[in-house]
């Protein structure tokens, strides 16, 4: 029994040590296609394109968030740069202002470092490959957790969907050990009233032509076509989930395609007993197309 996935799950993965802490967290929700959502630190933006296709292998459907922090405690981190350029410039315009207005120009290096971008804080460069190292197996161990999780989900659906569709055979066996002698009482009242209409006038009908119209319109309420499709549609979501995959697409269509004969079923009740179990039918059909959202 092949694995199946919900849409939802959550993944998280942390290396903390001396030189530094990254931190990865995944989680999605239901949604059409794979939408997906990355926050990285400035320093880990030359991955994204590399993180995005490993979400990939792990996820095919859902609205996915993936957030990654990067901390390096190591003193060769980051370092303070100079700005000599911009600071002159900031200068030559203070002193510009000040001869303009004859006034007195007391800038100091205090107030000058604190200028925007004479003083900056910078992180330092160093060897992708190195970096990527620490990142790639916290993001792998987020992902596995992620998967683990989105599958342990799924499971709990299959078990429930496999439920909902057994309870759907007892619905589709009532109907159709019921509805031969519905037929035929519905049948035989039709046949007598045309009989009676027909007595009080002056038409004279074949009785054989009687026969078969009535036959005909009795047959409107027959629901055989119906029952025995639903219970391939049954019998074809049951194969689905037990072989497993990223079946949701699948499992949605044949859903419809249920609630399409249930709604032909319902239409076509003639006694209070089938109307009743029809209701339970669509009822079901309807937490099975719920749930049949959540699966990838």
């Amino acid at each position: 029994m092949g694995a199946i996935n919900s849409m939802t799950g959550f993944g998280r993965a942390e290396t903390v040590n001396e030189q530094y802490r990254v931190l990865a967290e995944i989680k999605s929700v239901n949604h059409r296609y794979l939408d997906l959502g990355i926050k990285l630190p400035r320093r880990l933006n030359c991955f994204e394109a590399r993180i995005r296709q490993m979400v990939r292998d792990y996820a095919l459907r859902g609205k996915t968030d993936l957030y990654i922090s990067f901390e390096d405690y190591s003193e060769n981190g980051r370092r303070l740069i100079y700005n000599p350029t911009l600071a002159a410039e900031y200068i030559r315009y203070l002193q510009e202002m000040a001869d303009s207005f004859s006034i007195r120009c007391d800038i100091s290096n205090g107030m000058l470092a604190r200028f925007p971008d004479v003083l900056a804080m910078e992180e330092s460069s160093e060897d992708d490959d190195q970096l990527w190292e620490c990142v790639e197996p916290v993001l792998k161990a987020a992902l596995t957790d992620f998967l683990h999780s989105r599958e342990s989900e799924g499971e709990k659906l299959r078990q429930d969907l496999l439920e909902k569709l057994d309870n759907m055979s007892v619905y589709l066996k009532e109907i159709t050990e019921f509805s031969p002698s519905v037929v035929e009482s519905y049948r035989k009242r039709l046949y007598d009233k045309v009989k009676e209409t027909l007595q009080d006038s002056d038409v004279n009908i074949d009785e054989g032509r009687i026969v078969t119209e009535v036959v005909i319109y009795a047959d409107k309420i027959c629901t055989d076509e119906e029952m025995v499709r639903l219970s391939a549609h049954i019998d074809t979501m049951k194969k689905k989930l037990k072989t497993g995959g990223a079946c949701g697409r699948e499992l949605d269509f044949i859903a419809q395609e249920m609630n399409r004969e249930a709604n032909t079923t319902l239409s076509k009740a003639n006694n209070l007993q089938i109307a009743d179990t029809a209701i339970a039918l669509k009822t079901e059909i309807e937490k099975i197309r719920e749930q049949v959202q959540n699966i990838e």
